[in-house]
């Protein structure tokens, strides 16, 4: 009996800090992903309830983020999108710069995916929501043309 306890013990305290793990390692990859998200959805000027639920589907299905408590990404969400309604011309630096975090190229590429999808979410990926993206992909040093931009 005693050794099955211990062995079910070890065995919870490595998926917690496997958990843990994986929150550290991905953060800055979070964090970009839902500011580049909060700059998509804004270039309109409004962030659409479509494309806030897509952006949290996503985070939701992605093995790596799902780990994320959904309160933290809405929190992250909502930081980027204070700042765009304070000063769009601030709020997009500041996105940027939570972007340019993304240094490996198959997240920044994600990255750049899941901000397109976020684009077309409320059915119209528009010439806004497009030049936006083309900025990411320049910040992350990614060709527009891969992405169809």
């Amino acid at each position: 009996m005693a050794l099955k306890w211990l062995k079910d013990q070890i065995n919870s305290i490595q998926g917690t800090l496997k958990g843990e793990m994986t929150r550290l390692k991905n953060a800055t990859l979070l964090e970009g992903i839902v500011a580049g998200c909060a700059a998509v959805a804004y270039a309109d000027g409004v962030a659409s309830p479509e494309e806030k639920q897509k952006m949290m589907g996503f985070i939701r299905q992605s093995e790596a983020l799902s780990v994320y408590d959904t309160n933290k990404v809405i929190e992250l969400f909502n930081k980027y999108m204070g700042k765009y309604e304070f000063d769009t011309m601030i709020g997009k630096a500041e996105a940027m710069q939570a972007i340019g975090r993304v240094k490996k190229p198959e997240e920044a590429r994600l990255l750049v995916r899941v901000c397109c999808m976020i684009g077309a979410a409320d059915g119209s990926f528009d010439d806004n929501e497009r030049a936006l993206v083309t900025d990411i992909c320049r910040e992350l040093e990614l060709n527009p043309k891969d992405f169809d931009l």
